[in-house]
């Protein structure tokens, strides 16, 4: 009976030697990674899915650990985009990591995005068309009175509108080096 503990207590010890030999480094839900874009992307052109060359901009670091080193190739993608529209679209640009390779294996990964969406154009635009609607209306009275303030208020609306959309659109561009901070959203098992 004594030969038979020994002897599962000594196999205990190799199936943990070879574990060890084999260990997997796990990366938590809820840990940073950011990526540095090897290339520029912009919501004006970008579709939804492109692949955007990227970079490990710094050590990823679990319990002290190094396990997934600065330098290291990644591929992240467009999760949402939208160009500025001219009145109202404000843009949006967002990014997720797809894979990253450590070692010379390519693991996947799921994030949260990570990116901008640009401010709304409606308040500058309220004040591009009243102001226009305004000086209009003062433009009209002064030449015909009552009758001239309606016209030029209406013409004033036309112009501060057009002012608008010849000025709303503003795109958003990451140009290559920009660096993102993506969150893991699910644990990466790393062999």
């Amino acid at each position: 009976m004594r030969r038979i503990r020994i002897a599962l207590v000594v196999a205990a010890l190799f199936a943990g030697a070879a574990v060890s030999l084999h260990a997997e480094a796990l990366v938590p839900p809820g840990t940073p990674i950011v990526m540095t874009l090897d290339q520029s992307v912009s919501s004006k052109d970008a579709r939804t899915g492109q692949k955007v060359d990227c970079t490990v901009a710094q050590n990823v670091v679990v319990g002290g650990k190094t396990v997934i080193p600065k330098g290291s190739k990644g591929s992240c993608s467009v999760a949402s985009v939208q160009a500025s529209g001219h009145l109202k679209t404000p843009a949006k640009l967002w990014l997720k990591i797809d894979s990253i390779e450590v070692n010379g294996k390519a693991y996947t990964v799921s994030t949260r995005w990570s990116g901008q969406t640009g401010p709304s154009h409606n308040k500058r635009n309220v004040v591009a068309i009243g102001g226009g609607t305004a000086a209009g209306a003062i433009i009209g009275a002064l030449a015909g009175g009552g009758k001239g303030a309606a016209i030029g208020a209406a013409a004033g609306a036309g112009a501060g509108t057009a002012g608008a959309a010849m000025t709303g659109k503003k795109d958003i561009t990451f140009p290559a080096e920009t660096k993102l901070r993506f969150t893991t959203k699910t644990e990466i098992v790393l062999k």
